[in-house]
């Protein structure tokens, strides 16, 4: 079976470079592992081409000898590619002429763990990036390696990051991008909401999430608020909606959105950090959890909760990270299921289950994440369609909020 998710490539102030895509395939263990792995990304990419995958961002995908020499990388326009280089091509002295070819086609080059060999320096003017590893290597060369590195010009992405110690090293070494479970969730500074957050937030959200959302009452609460009235009318006027009718209401936007699409708009419009800024990345993961764990719920087996509540799971696990306020705090006030306020809280019960499903499979915990989605009877072949229908999904909806801001 074939996994693949993408990770968030990310400067210091969480501007994104593009995503890294890790690939697994658990019959990679054979002994004719190479042609299996490649063989495995042959058919991921071409079951999912490039679009809608990076939101306009450049993929940045591992490629194999086979890889190269079937023209692979090909199937995707360099400007949406980096072409990862792994030490075992290096080794080959066919592989600089196999490099400039690429290059000579617009494709940007990045190599893994560089190293005082003669084979780096010989391409070493032929490569964009350099990818460090400060998850399993040992990192106390990596100084003088990016002092030789950016002599040359070249960007260093440190991988591999999930603690912040891990972060500080890498920050500390000179490293100029950064990758790992650690950068997904990390905000640069401290998320507060803005007024109308404070006033209105958690009574929105307790809200929309009832069994039966009265309109009345969401479209009372939103109206106090003449900067989230304005965004709403906005919204549903844009061209993403493509409305013959404009929407002068709040009523009326209501009903232009619908149930589901209110819970989304509402939460992503929402934040704001103090510099008027947003933390893009982390409030787009929240949303393809969200979406992630509700179409899983709906291939999973006896799940105390329905595919809609499981919705509100994923998108509210970043919520403590967001709001900087405890799960307790935040869970409160809304009416949500008890066992999805367990799983956040505590991390119990079969939808805790479910969520790590999803956190395992971002991080590439590819052993856990199997387990997980085995114990809740989610069919291992759905979950690679079901990940990256979801990515395209989160994409189509914040670009028609980008549309309107």
């Amino acid at each position: 079976m074939a996994y693949m998710v993408r990770q968030s490539i990310m400067d210091k102030e969480q501007n994104v470079l593009g995503y890294d895509m890790r690939y697994y395939d658990d019959t990679a263990g054979s002994a004719d592992s190479e042609n299996t792995a490649a063989n495995a990304v042959s058919n991921i990419l071409t079951q999912i081409g490039d679009q809608n995958i990076a939101d306009d961002k450049p993929l940045f995908l591992n490629f194999t000898w086979n890889l190269l020499q079937r023209k692979v990388p090909e199937m995707f326009n360099p400007e949406n590619l980096i072409l990862i280089i792994e030490d075992s091509i290096l080794i080959d002295p066919n592989s600089r002429d196999m490099i400039l070819e690429y290059r000579k086609i617009g494709y940007k080059i990045a190599i893994t763990d560089f190293l005082f060999f003669p084979r780096y320096f010989g391409i070493l003017d032929d490569i964009d990036y350099i990818l460090l590893d400060f998850k399993y290597n040992d990192t106390s060369s990596y100084g003088s390696i990016i002092q030789l590195a950016k002599a040359f010009d070249k960007k260093i992405i440190g991988c591999g990051i999930e603690t912040k110690e891990a972060y500080d090293d890498a920050l500390n070494v000179g490293c100029d991008y950064f990758v790992g479970s650690f950068v997904a969730e990390k905000l640069p500074t401290a998320i507060k909401p803005t007024n109308f957050l404070q006033g209105n937030f958690f009574q929105l959200m307790a809200a929309v999430t009832k069994p039966e959302v009265n309109y009345d009452e969401v479209s009372e609460i939103l109206s106090r608020d003449i900067t989230l009235t304005l965004a709403l009318l906005r919204l549903v006027n844009s061209a993403y909606f493509s409305l013959r009718n404009k929407a002068s209401t709040v009523k009326q936007a209501l009903v232009v959105l619908g149930v589901g699409q209110l819970k989304q708009w509402i939460y992503l419009l929402s934040f704001r950090q103090t510099n008027g800024a947003r933390p893009d990345e982390l409030i787009k993961l929240s949303f393809l959890r969200a979406n992630f764990a509700q179409e899983l719920a709906k291939v999973a087996k006896d799940l105390p909760i329905n595919s809609g509540e499981a919705y509100l799971l994923g998108m509210f696990s970043t919520l403590e990270k967001l709001t900087q306020t405890p799960f307790e705090e935040s869970l409160k006030e809304l009416a949500i299921s008890e066992d999805i306020k367990k799983a956040l809280i505590s991390g119990e019960g079969k939808c805790a289950t479910l969520l790590n499903v999803i956190l395992s499979y971002e991080n590439a915990n590819w052993n856990e994440m199997k387990a997980c989605a085995d114990e809740l009877g989610i069919p291992n072949d759905k979950i690679l369609q079901i990940y990256f229908e979801c990515v395209e999904k989160v994409n189509k909806i914040w670009n028609g909020i980008s549309r309107t801001e």
